[in-house]
This record gives structure tokens, C-alpha cells and sequence, in this order.
């Protein structure tokens, strides 16, 4: 099959590795480095607000937020970015990566430091909680615009040898975020843990929430809104895509100026792009049945594959301190004043991160191009399954004290096998398959699948978890399976994700218009033929 490629494209692909590459990772990474930290910092201070909006100084226990309380607050930002990856990934193939990525920054800092100013303090905490769900509401919704956007504009500015590594990098900024959110918790605790001694709950119940500690959730959330502030500027300075103004634009004049500055080269507008964007293989939308034979399976991979992904990722990541205290890693809480508490479960967070989260990304980014795509997301699956399997079924074993430092190693090891697989994988391969006037689109539709997965986990595993003997379960919570079989469950969740990755192709060390079909000449006989294949089984 005859390929013809744009000279603009073709210099992009075979551009050598210069400091706009680097430069458009930063400025795109910062923000998933910011929407790491909004979505993952919430569960530093759920405790807290039980704490002090939920206690009753005459039970044994201090507070906890409520079920319902603590499904909206860990999910209400799950739904807005589900609904914002739909939305800004239409968007950003309609008007522009360009013009929409600074939307979604300024809806995220605005939101991140309203957040913080939630306002309110009634004794239950209901004016708080409500106004707190409804601006991480519209940060989940600005958080959802940048996964398509963010992943799409760094593989069209990528070139095809490196271009996994520089979307992986993009995404690795997820795992500093998680880190950050962590240490930025444990140094707002410790200072205000010196500056207002408590004691525990069980030597004062009344005594050990100081009211000071209402600040520290605050301040937490709203650090949030510093590293997307610190590159708005940079970010609306980017020229749009070439792709994008080469392709859906049709200016390839336009296109050629801009990536002439990027590359300090001489490029000219070529007359071909109006006959290339005319063929049939340029012009059938998402809901084609041409789109359904070349990408329909790609497209079911991949959602698939996120969505399972997610529902144990954010399982795991959102409710480990709940794991963590019930192997007792973490005190139980009337054994500590609520500053401590907050304290206890940063740091627990902190060296999960620093130890599996963060090391997995930068292993993806190292070894995506030279293994490729295929493999690491097969392999991840493949030892999350069997790491999950290890924790569950000897559950009783590692809840004996001599045993948690194991029990700690091994879920970090599922945490290290889901960022040097899928969590990065699934991220980078819908930025490179599909033509460039439906990438953005799909890319959203993908990560809007992952998101369903996350909002499952984050409010199937709160109830499920929950064990069955019902003075060992949080107030308010119905009976559910406990620990050891939600976490069978979670290991059966990646199983299935392994099976399902045999839809993903393999877009290594292929351009973006191969992989699409964009250059396929398309004759009678073969306009339908598939430009790549999935990996076979």
C-alpha cells in the first residue's frame, strides 16, 4: 500500500530530540502533575474531616464522614472527570488542542483554590461537604480535559522513535504528584502538630481535634492550584499541533511556519494536503462503519483494558490508608490526636509512592520505545494479578505484626506492575492510533472508561470492604465482604484486563498517520484494509 507524508509531519517524525520536546513535556506534565495531586490529596484529609465536622466526644471512636459523605467527596471529582474527558476531547478536535488546553488550567486553579475556601462550619459539616463536592466537581471536570489533550498534543508533537517515552514522561508527572500531595500533607501536619499539641482521642476525646486542624485540609487542597498556575503562560504560548492544522485545520501553510520556529528548520506548505485530505480513508467520523472495521476493536481494547485498570488502581490508591489500618500499620485512630492522624497516613502514602508508584512510571518511560506498548501493559497485568492474589488469599497471614513489612512489599509491588504497565499504557496508545480529527475524541472516550472503572472501585470497594462482624466496621456502613475477598476480587478485575490487551495493536516505532491509515492510498479494492493489526494471540 502507497504512504504519502506531509514534509511538516515527516520532520516531526524524524525530528531528532531537541528542548521543545522537553519543554512540552514539562508544561504538560505539570498539569497532570497537578491533576494527580487534586484527585489523590482528598484522601490524606477524609479522616480529618470526620474528625472535625462528624465527632461525638461521647462515643469511643472519633468521627468518620458518613457513607454517602465519603462516596461524594472521594467521587463527585471521579464523575466530573469522566464527564470533562468526554467533553474537552470532543472539543479539542473541533477547535483545537490549543485553544481548549488553557480552559481546562484555569478551571483547575480556580477550582482547586475554591476548594479550600469551602465555607460553613455547622457541627455537622453539611454546608463544607457541600460546597467542597461541588468545586471538586467542576476541578474533576477541568482534570478531565487534560488527559485527551494533554496525551494528544505531546504525540503530535513527538517524534516516532521516542514518542512513547515523551507521553509516558508526560504521564510519569502523575506519580511526583501523588508524591508531592503526600510530602506537602506531612509537612502542613508536622508543623501545625508542634505549634498545637493534643493529645489522643481515648486521653481527650474533646481535646485532640484542635481547631487549627480545620486549616490544614484547607491549605492541603488549595497547594493544588501553584504548579498549574506557575505554567499557565507557558502553556497558552505553544503553538497549536501540526497535525492538527495540517489535517483537521487543512492549513498547511499555517503548520509549516509554526514547527519551522520548533524545529529551527526551512519547511514549505505543500499543494498535496487538499488531495490527501480528500480520500476516503480522511473522512469517515466515529460513527462510521468504516471507523468500526479499521478501529472498532482497537477502540474496544483500549476502553476496556482502562476501565478495568482503574477500577483496581483507584481502589488501591484511594482507600490505603483503610488497608493500611487494617493491617495495622496505621494506629487505630482514637490512638491518636487528628493532626497525628493525618500525619500517620501521609507518610504511609509518601513511601508507597517514593518506593513503587513514582520507580514504575520512569521504568515505562526508559523501556516503552524498546519493548514496546504490547508487552509492558501484558506484563503489568499479568503481576498485578498475581500480586493481588498473593495479598488476598493469605489475607490472615499478613494481619500478625511480624508479617506487615511483607504484606507492605508486595502492595507496593502491585502498585510498581500498575505504573510499568497499564496506568501508563493505556494512557499512551489511544494518543497514537486513531486519525487526528478523532485522536482527541477517542483518547476522552478511553480515558472516560477508565474513570467509570475508578468511580467502581472508589465506591464499590468503600462498601465492600467493610467486614462482616459489625464491631469491626465503620459506623453507618453496611456489611460487606471484607478486605481478603475484595481484594480476590480486585486480582480477578486484572485478569481480565490481561485477556483484554490482546485487542491493543502495537503502535511502536510507527508514525501517526501509518498507524491511523491517514497516508493509505485508497483504491477500490483496499480502502477498508486495516492499517494495523492487533497483536495476535
Amino acid at each position: 500500500m502507497a504512504k504519502e507524508q506531509l514534509q511538516v509531519l515527516n520532520a516531526l517524525d524524524v525530528a531528532k530530540t531537541q528542548l521543545y520536546h522537553f519543554t512540552a513535556i514539562v508544561i504538560a506534565g505539570m498539569g497532570f502533575f497537578t491533576d494527580a495531586y487534586d484527585l489523590f490529596a482528598i484522601t490524606l484529609v477524609t479522616k480529618l474531616l470526620g474528625r472535625i465536622y462528624y465527632t461525638d466526644i461521647t462515643k469511643p471512636k472519633p468521627g468518620i464522614l458518613p457513607p454517602h459523605v465519603t462516596s461524594s467527596v472521594t467521587g463527585v471529582a471521579l464523575v466530573g472527570t469522566l464527564m470533562g474527558q468526554l467533553f474537552f476531547g470532543w472539543l479539542g478536535d473541533k477547535l483545537g488542542r490549543k485553544k481548549v488546553y488553557g480552559l481546562t488550567l484555569v478551571l483547575m486553579i480556580v477550582c482547586s483554590l475554591a476548594s479550600g475556601l469551602s465555607f460553613g462550619d455547622s457541627p455537622q459539616g453539611v454546608c463544607v461537604m457541600a460546597t467542597l463536592c461541588f468545586f471538586r466537581f467542576w476541578l474533576g471536570f477541568g482534570i478531565g480535559g487534560d488527559y485527551p489533550l494533554s496525551a494528544t498534543i505531546m504525540s503530535e508533537y513527538a517524534n516516532k522513535r521516542t514518542r512513547g517515552a515523551f507521553i509516558a514522561a508526560v504521564f510519569a508527572m502523575q506519580g511526583f504528584g501523588i508524591l508531592t500531595s503526600g510530602i506537602v500533607a506531612l509537612i502542613v501536619s508536622s508543623a501545625f502538630d508542634r505549634a498545637y499539641r493534643a493529645p489522643t482521642y481515648e486521653e481527650l476525646a474533646s481535646a485532640s481535634t484542635v481547631s487549627q486542624a480545620d486549616y490544614i485540609w484547607r491549605i492541603i487542597l488549595m497547594f493544588g492550584a501553584v504548579p498549574a498556575a506557575l505554567t499557565f503562560y507557558w502553556r497558552m504560548k505553544m503553538p497549536e499541533t501540526a497535525r492538527y492544522t495540517a489535517l483537521v485545520a487543512k492549513n498547511a501553510m499555517q503548520a509549516a511556519k509554526d514547527m519551522a520556529k520548533v524545529l529551527n528548520v526551512e519547511l514549505d506548505a505543500e499543494e498535496e494536503l487538499e488531495r490527501i485530505s480528500r480520500k476516503p480513508t480522511n473522512q469517515y467520523g466515529l460513527f462510521s462503519k468504516e471507523f468500526l472495521h479499521r478501529h472498532g476493536l482497537h477502540h474496544l481494547g483500549t476502553t476496556t483494558t482502562w476501565f478495568l485498570l482503574d477500577i483496581a488502581f483507584y481502589s488501591n490508591n484511594l482507600f490505603q490508608k483503610d488497608i493500611f489500618s487494617a493491617i495495622g500499620w496505621i494506629p487505630h485512630a482514637e490512638e491518636m490526636n487528628a493532626v497525628h492522624e493525618v500525619y500517620r497516613i501521609a507518610r504511609a502514602q509518601t513511601l508507597i509512592a517514593l518506593c513503587s508508584t513514582v520507580p514504575g512510571y520512569w521504568f515505562t518511560v526508559a523501556l516503552i520505545d524498546r519493548i514496546g506498548r504490547f508487552v509492558i501493559q501484558l506484563m503489568g497485568f499479568f503481576f498485578m494479578t498475581v500480586f493481588m492474589f498473593a495479598l488476598a488469599i493469605p489475607y490472615d497471614h499478613w494481619t500478625h505484626p511480624e508479617n506487615r513489612f511483607g504484606f507492605v512489599v508486595i502492595y507496593a509491588l502491585t502498585f510498581f506492575f500498575s505504573n510499568f504497565g497499564p496506568n501508563a499504557t493505556t494512557f499512551v496508545v489511544p494518543a497514537e492510533i486513531f486519525p487526528a480529527r478523532l485522536r482527541s475524541t477517542c483518547h476522552g472516550i478511553s480515558a472516560a472508561a477508565g474513570k467509570a472503572g475508578a468511580i467502581v472501585g472508589a465506591f464499590g470497594f468503600l462498601y465492600a470492604a467493610q467486614p462482616k462482624d459489625r464491631s469491626k466496621r465503620d459506623a453507618g456502613y453496611p456489611a460487606g465482604i471484607g478486605v481478603k475477598y475484595s481484594l480476590i476480587v480486585l486480582g480477578c478485575v486484572n485478569a481480565l484486563g490481561f485477556f483484554f490487551t490482546f485487542l491493543v495493536p502495537e503502535p511502536n516505532g510507527k508514525s501517526l498517520e501509518e498507524l491511523s491509515g491517514e497516508n493509505d492510498e485508497a483504491a477500490d479494492g483496499d480502502a477498508t484494509e486495516m492499517p494495523n493489526r492487533t497483536v495476535p494471540v
